[in-house]
């Protein structure tokens, strides 16, 4: 299949890509790590009057979606700034809740679609953390059948990537919603995380690349630069061709869910898992049908997003260890994004598997 973006997609693309990069995020991603939140709230609503996490949310809800492949153009380029907070888990909530469907989906939903609310959430099978959930305005558990809103954040857990830290969620709260449906809908939800993961990590390997190409055009070594000794250019192309490989994979796992949330029975509405759609991941009874092709775009992504992580850090010499240079946040947060919402070995069993 030959896949190419719309005008329109790309278009969106460039918009989000002129608006991170006047936003001058390293310092954003600087604040969220110390704990001030706001630049990097101030940063989340524009992206939300930008039409990102509608992307995320059913029209009956104020949203737009689900749309999954301008939901991957969106992720790959917040991936490309290091957007700072739970940006897949919030994309990830909007599933959930739709699968949820009643009064938890009427109250959160619209404000998932504006930007006013920020949502970090679990899910079982995925591990006891939420990112973010000191900056979240709620913060979601599944269990079992049970959806559940955490009565606090929880204390906070060693991260490897300072701007996104880890909490585990203060056990209790009282069940919001019950049922079969929640099981369905925290299966799509799963997806949808790490559908948008991927992106993340594919726009951070981008970044990573391209920084580094710049750098070793400047940077000189017995009178030229070091990007034309061929050990270098051969480390820089196989990192392409990792990046350019995980690419086809992430958009096919958009049409893959696209076409889920496109079949008869997937579009009925929020008020049920088996007929709610979410944003990249179809309806809650169908998610199964693209799982595999969204753990081959995570593994492929995360992967990819990690080497190049590899190759930056020894490209750039001494220089790639020192917090000062602003590469130093997408060095520390491609690992992460390889491994949260389906670690690499946990992607590869679900591909062998169909």
């Amino acid at each position: 299949m030959r896949f190419l973006l719309t005008d329109e997609q790309r278009e969106f693309g460039r918009s989000l890509d002129a608006l991170l990069t006047a936003a001058d995020t390293p310092a954003v991603l600087r604040a969220w790590a110390a704990g001030d939140h706001g630049p990097g709230r101030a940063l989340w609503g524009r992206l939300a009057d930008a039409g990102v996490f509608a992307l995320a949310v059913p029209e009956a809800h104020g949203g737009v979606g689900p749309l999954p492949v301008e939901a991957a153009v969106a992720c790959v380029e917040l991936g490309r700034h290091a957007v700072p907070g739970p940006v897949a888990e919030t994309l990830a909530a909007g599933v959930l809740l739709a699968g949820a469907g009643g009064p938890v989906a009427e109250e959160w939903l619209p404000g998932i679609a504006s930007g006013a609310a920020v949502v970090s959430l679990t899910l079982e099978g995925y591990g006891p953390y939420a990112p973010d959930a000191d900056a979240a305005d709620a913060v979601f558990t599944v269990t079992g059948d049970e959806l559940r809103l955490a009565p606090g954040p929880g204390e906070p857990s060693a991260s490897a990537d300072p701007a996104r830290r880890l909490f585990r969620p203060e056990p209790g709260g009282a069940p919001v919603a019950k049922g079969p449906a929640i099981r369905a809908a925290a299966r799509a939800a799963g997806d949808t995380a790490a559908f948008a993961t991927a992106a993340l990590a594919l726009g951070c390997g981008e970044e990573l690349l391209r920084a580094t190409v710049a750098y070793v055009k400047q940077r000189t070594q017995f009178g030229v630069p070091v990007g034309s000794f061929q050990a270098v250019k051969h480390r820089l192309a196989d990192t392409l061709l990792g990046l350019e490989f995980a690419r086809p994979l992430l958009y096919g796992a958009a049409v893959e869910l696209a076409s889920e949330v496109s079949r008869p029975g997937a579009g009925a509405g929020a008020g049920s898992a088996e007929g709610s759609p979410g944003a990249g991941a179809g309806s809650a009874e169908g998610s199964s049908g693209a799982g595999a092709a969204v753990a081959a775009a995570k593994v492929a992504a995360g992967e990819a997003g990690y080497a190049a992580a590899r190759t930056a850090l020894q490209l750039h010499g001494a220089i790639g260890y020192t917090e000062e240079l602003d590469l130093a946040w997408w060095l520390r947060r491609a690992r992460p994004l390889r491994d949260v919402w389906g670690t690499p070995s946990a992607c590869r069993a679900r591909v062998l598997a169909g």
